[in-house]
């Protein structure tokens, strides 16, 4: 599933690409992806103008001109092009909102895990369905004395807090195993027996990470995908996530992995003890 980075990347050049633009016509050829979007139909957006695209979390917002937000995420398999209206529809895009530029936004997703509705903003422009979200990783709101205090009374693994997107938001199992590898933390390490030095490693490698990734176009794993059909390269820098069975980068030691929260854990059994 996208995280940050491939979020960020992928608002970069919606926000390039739609800003200015006023959509013309909304088709939909499927009933649901995550919820209905029937809904897209009548809500009137035609006529309405792209001023903007947004990040929050996970989660793409692009802004209208009359205030409205269109919400997207994008699932196991979401996938977004801005493409000329000349190239035939793939059989997985359920939705076309044809643009002033005579190009479409499309929305493709095989799995239909994905996202895409209207909304209204709430009182800090953000729509309400988003109010519980936490810290952005890369705002000053996250920071090592702020992580402490949310783990200083919790059992949870250390990594299940880090991906807490009530307490820090956009980290998924990825960027989280590689945060706790540069770290030096195990990932089933209880919260309240971090100290706050610990707590400031995890937050201040967590944003270099994170920049790094977002420089890098993010992480292809699988499906992810960019605007432009490219895939993220930050797969390259990876030291930790998905090195079962092969030497620690650091130590030499056989990478272990183990199950944490239904995901697979990879850490080195010497540099995170």
């Amino acid at each position: 599933m996208p995280e940050l980075p491939e979020a960020e990347t992928i608002g970069r050049a919606l926000h390039q690409a739609l800003s200015g633009k006023t959509i013309e016509k909304v088709e939909v050829f499927s009933p649901a992806m995550r919820t209905p979007l029937q809904p897209l139909l009548t809500a009137g957006i035609e006529g309405q103008t792209f001023t903007g695209v947004r990040r929050r979390g996970r989660y793409l917002l692009a802004d209208l001109s009359d205030k409205r937000i269109l919400l997207m995420h994008f699932g196991m398999s979401g996938v977004v092009r801005v493409e000329n209206a000349a190239v035939p529809r793939r059989k997985h895009e359920h939705v076309f909102i044809h643009l002033s530029d005579k190009n479409i936004f499309r929305f493709e997703c095989t799995r239909r895990f994905s996202l895409l509705e209207l909304h209204s903003p709430g009182p800090d422009g953000i729509p309400e369905v988003l109010a519980k979200l936490g810290a952005e990783p890369l705002s000053d709101d996250f920071s090592g004395e702020s992580f402490f205090k949310c783990c200083s009374k919790r059992t949870t693994p250390v990594k299940n807090l880090l991906m807490d997107n009530t307490i820090v938001t956009g980290i998924g199992n990825i960027y989280a195993a590689e945060t706790l590898f540069a770290s030096g933390i195990h990932p089933a390490r209880p919260g309240n027996r971090l100290l706050p030095g610990e707590c400031c490693r995890i937050a201040e490698n967590a944003k270099s990470i994170l920049r790094d990734a977002i420089e890098c176009g993010g992480t292809t794993i699988s499906d992810f995908r960019h605007v432009d059909g490219s895939e993220g390269k930050f797969v390259q820098n990876l030291k930790i996530y998905g090195k079962e069975n092969s030497p620690c980068p650091v130590c030499g030691t056989t990478i272990q992995a183990i199950r944490i929260g239904g995901r697979n854990s990879c850490f080195c059994p010497e540099c995170q003890k």
